[in-house]
């Protein structure tokens, strides 16, 4: 019988966190309450647990203070949270030449706007100068826009010298960690972080449709609720609350996705986010190293596991990328990603544009003889 194999984690994680399925169906059989809402003792439990989460985040990312912890149905909201609830007429932001579409996409609808941007390029194996980024702030750059880790190559960008400079230069810094959160440990408050986006159902190893933010205190001052409504406070006012996180939390929350967030968050703090990084990457060294005796293949970016997350992306020479990942579903049972992942500007960075490739990314659950079926595969398919 044709095994499954799962190497498809840059685009959600599979499995789940244990405990994580079983958390959520307690909370639709149970007692599926509404929290800031319901004046009894189940909806209070659910509020607890809504804490407890936000408190999580909070020690995961660096925090101090939970209730700058915003909960949104996903990462590409929380962008556009920021892009569109704080960014001006008149305002410039940097962004690297690895970023998302979530990033670049809200960016280019704020061109109508009066919101102009500029990238900052990136070497072909995703790196980017720092010194680069800092020879290109205007007097009018309000922010700079930047992804942890790349969901195409890989490459971890250098978040913390980003912060400092943009701390020197009185710049905001927003940072998507899609692909890093769970993964790797981002200090926010150590690397100058103002505005860190996060999802759920990636590393942090929970269900779709949950994610958020952490936001700073200088930003909050500063930022707009861009969704408004009710929040079950301040009910006698037409105005949004200015409290957090009332004030980012319009309507009612996820809340299924919260709890599944909080198992899987209490798996992640008992299993150690670098012994899950460690993991990942044997997994990418061992994939990697095989890898090399392909000739019909090129890695797009690094091509080891120096400064990088488990996330590997590969184009086919001898035969259509889309034709590879077929055969590799129809006949090996490998799940992976391909075309160009909502990242063209990371494609074209990396000299994959518009061919784009097959991810592979790599999870706590896969193993060795998995990357050796794959390998075997991928030797089929190339000829070699």
């Amino acid at each position: 019988m044709r095994q499954t194999i799962y190497f498809d984690n840059g685009s959600t994680s599979w499995p789940k966190a244990r405990g994580v399925a079983g958390a959520m169906a307690e909370l639709l059989e149970n007692g599926a309450f509404n929290i800031n809402r319901g004046n009894y003792a189940g909806a209070y439990e659910v509020e607890g647990i809504v804490l407890d989460t936000r408190e999580q985040l909070a020690r995961l990312f660096g925090v101090r203070d939970s209730r700058h912890v915003i909960f949104t149905p996903g990462i590409t909201y929380s962008l556009n949270y920021f892009i569109k609830g704080f960014l001006k007429p008149g305002d410039h932001v940097l962004v690297s030449g690895l970023e998302h579409n979530a990033v670049m996409r809200p960016l280019e609808q704020m061109k109508g706007r009066g919101v102009s941007y500029d990238i900052v390029l990136v070497d072909t194996e995703g790196n980017l100068d720092a010194d680069e980024l800092e020879g290109m702030v205007r007097p009018e750059t309000k922010a700079v826009i930047m992804t942890h880790a790349s969901n195409v190559c890989g490459t971890i960008l250098p978040i913390r010298k980003i912060g400092e400079i943009c701390r020197r230069k009185g710049l905001f810094f927003a940072v998507d960690t899609a692909q890093s959160a769970g993964t790797i440990a981002v200090d926010m408050e150590g690397c100058g972080i103002d505005f860190l986006a996060f999802t759920g159902h990636k590393g942090l190893l929970g269900p779709q449709g949950i994610g958020g933010f952490l936001i700073s205190g200088r930003l909050d001052e500063q930022m707009e609720a861009y969704v408004a409504g009710g929040t079950g406070s301040q009910s006698d006012s037409l105005l949004q609350p200015e409290n957090l996180p009332d004030k980012y939390e319009s309507g009612t929350m996820n809340l299924p996705g919260i709890i599944g967030l909080h198992a899987a968050l209490d798996y992640l703090e008992k299993t150690g986010i670098d012994a899950v990084h460690e993991k990942k990457m044997k997994l990418t060294a061992c994939f990697l190293e095989k890898l090399k005796a392909v000739p019909g293949v090129r890695v797009a970016g690094r091509k080891d596991t120096k400064n990088r997350v488990a996330v590997v992306s590969v184009d086919f020479l001898t035969v259509d990328n889309a034709v590879a990942a077929f055969t590799l579903e129809q006949e090996y049972g490998i799940m992976t990603r391909v075309g160009l992942h909502c990242a063209p500007a990371a494609h074209q960075s990396l000299g994959t544009f518009p061919q784009g490739t097959v991810r592979f990314a790599f999870g706590m659950s896969n193993t060795e003889e998995e990357i050796d079926c794959c390998i075997g595969g991928i030797r089929k398919i190339t000829g070699y």
